[in-house]
């Protein structure tokens, strides 16, 4: 659990920096602001420069992380139905106010990624679901992306969409409540990964990012390298250097301030097929390699995806990666790995409401714990270490 003392130093959200339609630029900021980078170039932030680093050291503060419940409708389908729920909004409305209504939540949960229907959704009880969030003191992101299609002229690979309206809907989003963004791209090995799929990765997260700071979101830079494939924790950790450095220089290129952004990489781990399997130390060793080759120490917080390790993996190698410490806050981004033993605790019937909280508390208290490099693993259940990669996973 987290102590009194660490709860008492997260930074505390102002629920009126986040009534609809009042922003919380500082009157002194003006419209530009320029910083130094280390790549030499002049970074020239909008005026939500100060706000953007407030809300992206929120978000990264002791013993916390993200909560990752941007599923869409159909994906938040195959989850309901996987517990023989129908894919309904009065059902995903009901699975969304469980998790957010978790009382305690906010000790280990800072910010809470959202699926636009959940952004303007309210609670069974007819709360705000962005209020509920709020009064946990867990500050609001939502899901930009419009999903991943066929990159042409590639090896099979994948395209993010949705830069265009992002501007506008990025403005929308922030008069409703949210203060950071996700925008999840990928990268296949068993595919290449080919030139033309990591540049295109990288452009897209840029563009993105420079978009959404200049609308007062911190943006959540996610190139997620899929575990599919049989390949060994080296060449993961090849081609991970690899998109990094192309995603780091086109951040620059589009005038993206580092102190205003959070990223949530993959850990560099063995592909899920692969047969020598890697340490929760290995997995830190080469992970931390990774950070200090490619990450600059200006940006905030590095959140990890947990990509389909299951709840103990991917809580393990947290913690191993946190027994040192590092120039960023390292946390987590999680969904499966926050929310399955959650979900099928509940199963849809609402006498189940309680204990499926007290299954989200659990995972949500063990990444705490393993943020702050405290986690030992002891009494975890049995549903807890099942994996949950699935080959070739849609999210």
């Amino acid at each position: 659990m987290a102590s009194a003392s660490l709860l008492k130093t997260s930074p505390v959200i102002n629920k009126t920096d986040f009534i609809k339609g009042q922003a919380l630029r500082q009157p002194s900021v003006s419209v530009s602001v320029a910083r130094s980078h280390p790549s030499g170039l002049t970074v020239r932030a909008s005026s939500y420069a100060d706000e953007l680093v407030k809300t992206a050291k929120t978000v990264a503060s002791p013993g916390r992380g993200i909560l990752a419940m941007d599923e869409s409708n159909a994906t938040c389908g195959k989850r309901l139905d996987s517990i023989g729920l129908e894919n309904t909004e009065a059902n995903r409305q009901a699975y969304r106010t469980l998790l957010v209504s978790a009382p305690g939540l906010g000790n280990y949960i800072s910010g809470a990624i959202l699926f636009e229907e959940t952004l303007y959704q309210s609670t069974v009880d007819g709360k705000k679901i962005v209020d509920v969030l709020l009064e946990q003191n867990i500050v609001p992101g939502i899901k930009v992306d419009k999903g991943l299609v066929p990159l042409a002229g590639s090896n099979n690979e994948s395209w993010c969409q949705g830069l265009d309206g992002l501007a506008s809907r990025s403005a929308a989003y922030y008069q409703q409540g949210a203060r950071f963004a996700k925008w999840r791209t990928v990268v296949s090995i068993p595919n290449g990964p080919s030139a033309l799929a990591v540049k295109e990765a990288a452009w897209g997260l840029a563009r993105y990012a420079a978009i959404s700071q200049d609308n007062g979101l911190v943006p959540i830079v996610e190139p997620e390298i899929l575990l599919d494939g049989e390949h060994n924790i080296d060449r993961t950790f090849e081609v991970a250097q690899q998109v990094w450095a192309e995603v780091f220089f086109y951040l620059a290129e589009n005038n993206v301030m580092f102190e205003g952004i959070l990223l949530k990489p993959s850990m560099v781990t063995p592909g899920a097929e692969c047969k020598e399997r890697a340490t929760p130390e290995q997995v830190a060793d080469y992970t931390l390699k990774l950070l200090q080759r490619r990450i600059p120490p200006a940006v905030p917080g590095i959140m990890f995806l947990s990509g389909g390790q299951s709840e103990v993996e991917a809580t393990l190698n947290l913690n191993a990666m946190n027994q040192s410490p590092n120039p960023w806050h390292v946390s987590f981004s999680y969904a499966r790995a926050l929310q399955n033993t959650c979900l099928k605790t509940w199963g849809g019937r609402p006498e189940n409401v309680q204990a499926a909280q007290e299954a989200l508390l659990t995972r949500a208290s063990a990444n705490s714990l393993a943020q702050l490099g405290k986690y030992t693993g002891e009494g975890e259940s049995e549903e807890a270490k099942k994996g949950m990669f699935v080959k070739g996973y849609v999210y």
